[in-house]
């Protein structure tokens, strides 16, 4: 699959999957791995900056916990206006989605 199809969409993605559950960043790149069926696979050097993107835009905030390893992980989880923000995306996307639809279900008959 074309990567430039995924431009604009990756914001999208991240809020939908944090809409569901706070994650941390390797924990969110599988979940979208899995649930693409393995078609979008969110690189660090294209997800991590989104995040904090979106941090910056308080789409999202984080917190840190502490495993049972004794490591710590980076949890992040949406925001009210991260929340909101999903809503119009997913609208938007919807309109998109029907629109090309539209055209690609058409039947053309060139004169």
């Amino acid at each position: 699959m074309d990567p430039k199809l995924l431009t604009g969409t990756l914001e999208m993605l991240i809020l939908d999957v944090l809409a569901r559950a706070d994650s941390y960043g390797y924990e969110l790149a599988q979940t979208v791995l899995i649930a693409s069926g393995e078609r979008f696979d969110l690189k660090e050097g294209s997800l991590y900056p989104a995040l904090h993107r979106m941090q910056r835009r308080k789409l999202l905030r984080s917190y840190w916990v502490n495993t049972q390893d004794r490591r710590r992980r980076k949890y992040y989880s949406l925001t009210p206006k991260g929340r909101q923000v999903l809503k119009t995306k997913r609208n938007e996307w919807t309109q998109f989605s029907r629109g090309i639809q539209g055209v690609l279900g058409q039947t053309y008959v060139v004169a």
